[in-house]
């Protein structure tokens, strides 16, 4: 089953990074108030992206990497202007080990 990473724009002007599999349905319990802490402080304003990967250990390993970027670098890829790839680590690089429950 893929998993998939998303970013959502915040009303605070914030880019928040998640993983889920249905990433509709994630969004929904973020706008309602169900979703992680830190969007019910922070309401979701809109669905920037989503990017879909093989596995949820691929989720995780991605997340933590787009979790590192500055605002504006997240901004730039979920306009397009730059790639997921680009962010992860390059094969045989290492990486950091696998986050917590997202």
């Amino acid at each position: 089953m893929p998993w998939f990473l998303y970013l959502i724009e915040c009303s605070d002007g914030s880019v928040y990074t998640g993983i889920a599999t249905d990433v509709a349905a994630r969004f929904d319990k973020h706008c309602n108030g169900t979703g992680a802490r830190y969007t019910r402080s922070r309401k979701p304003v809109r669905l920037l992206a989503s990017f879909e990967l093989a596995d949820r250990s691929s989720a995780l390993r991605a997340e933590y990497r787009v979790k590192q970027l500055a605002p504006a670098q997240k901004r730039e890829l979920a306009s397009g202007a730059r790639t997921l790839e680009s962010v992860l680590p390059a094969p045989g690089e290492a990486e950091a080990p696998d986050a917590g429950e997202a």
